[in-house]
């Protein structure tokens, strides 16, 4: 019995090291194949014959596709990667290990290409919306070179006349949330564990804090800051920063802005004044940023809700919007004037009304006040003086 024991041990050794190096060598030439054009998939894998897979596709190891699913050239399926349901791959997708796209349900899911989907990230499926009801179609589509980390999720919308949207170029880290209908931007930066309730909207460069939190229904303007730990219930206006629970502006992004190309030294300090201005009066400046906006020709705020205009070349001076700032959000007498009077000073300034950052910023505000929005963060009541 002990050399039948002995002779085992040594056989087991043998066999599992073979298996692994089987694995290994499968593995290898699972993603090397790619390179010359035609597709592998791994013979343990499960592949429906009505999916399209395009060509130089690889496929792991335990992998699943759908019968609706349609991969585009040069995908990747990692070991016990899923795609489920009505799912688009565009081209050279990955998803790792673990990883999950689309769902049995009616709608669909849509993926651009270059993007990677994470370790055990969950994309494109049902939502956790009460409203939701079985049945009904839901979408979700995402942009191309996005990259979502490790336990992620996305999920579908809520309704059929609805969708989820993400856009290109976005970084979503580890175990972070995107809930149903959200709209998110391109070239932002969600840290680790970022929670976006429903129907969140999330412009262009705005950069979470690990563990931010966002209600439902907030809209957060581009260029934003958002420090660690934040507990969001209100709107972000364009270019602010803001942190807490409750989040409170805290000032202007100007390592944001400084990042994304502004020139820190030519930036107008309008915005600081114009928010200064305004904000003591905040219930009450709705009116004022209305007739703002209506007396200023809408190209202007056509040419800045475009953000590759937000940017040196776009004649945006970070002067003037710490300028504007500080008079909306940081009055010298806090006595002197309300919310809309110091709006509208910023507003019928020569200088500053005619900066296009600082134009788009009273956008963000007024905008922040309209009919189903949540109001603007509030802000602590500090003088400049």
């Amino acid at each position: 019995m002990n050399s039948l024991l002995k002779f085992r041990r040594p056989l087991s050794s043998s066999l599992t090291s073979l298996s692994l190096q089987r694995l290994s060598s499968t593995l290898h030439y699972v993603f090397e194949e790619k390179k010359e054009g035609t597709s592998f998939i791994h013979p343990t894998a499960i592949v429906h014959p009505n999916a399209v897979i395009g060509q130089g596709v690889s496929v792991g190891p335990l992998c699943t596709i759908g019968p609706s699913a349609k991969l585009g050239n040069g995908c990747q399926m990692h070991p016990s990667s899923h795609i489920f349901g009505n799912t688009k791959l565009g081209s050279h997708c990955v998803l790792m290990t673990g990883a999950v796209v689309g769902d049995e349900l009616p709608g669909r899911t849509v993926i651009g290409c270059n993007n990677i989907i994470g370790h055990h990230a969950v994309v494109g499926i049902q939502c956790q919306d009460m409203k939701y009801k079985l049945g009904d179609e839901c979408f979700l589509d995402i942009g191309d070179n996005n990259e979502i980390r490790e336990f992620t999720s996305i999920h579908r919308s809520s309704k059929s006349c609805d969708r989820t949207v993400i856009g290109d170029n976005n970084l979503i880290m580890g175990s972070c949330h995107i809930a149903h209908d959200c709209k998110i931007g391109n070239n932002n930066i969600f840290a680790n564990t970022s929670l976006l309730a429903g129907h969140v909207i999330v412009e262009d460069y705005v950069h979470t804090g690990g563990a931010t939190v966002v209600h439902q229904f907030c809209h957060i303007g581009s260029f934003s800051f958002i420090g660690g730990g934040s507990v969001v219930s209100q709107d972000v206006p364009k270019y602010m920063m803001v942190s807490g629970d409750r989040a409170e502006l805290r000032g202007l992004n100007f390592e944001g802005l400084r990042r994304c190309g502004f020139q820190l030294t030519e930036v107008p300090d309008f915005l600081k004044t114009i928010l200064s201005c305004i904000y003591f009066g905040l219930y009450s400046c709705l009116h004022f940023l209305s007739c703002v906006c209506f007396h200023r020709p809408m190209k202007m705020f056509d040419i800045c809700h475009k953000t590759d205009c937000c940017r040196p070349e776009g004649n945006i001076m970070i002067k003037s919007l710490r300028t504007a700032y500080r008079k909306i959000f940081m009055p010298s007498n806090t006595n002197s004037m309300g919310f809309d009077e110091r709006l509208s000073e910023v507003e019928h300034n020569e200088d500053l009304g005619s900066v296009p950052a600082v134009c788009s910023m009273l956008q963000s505000i007024r905008d922040s006040f309209t009919e189903n929005r949540r109001g603007i963060c509030k802000f602590r009541q500090w003088s400049s003086s």
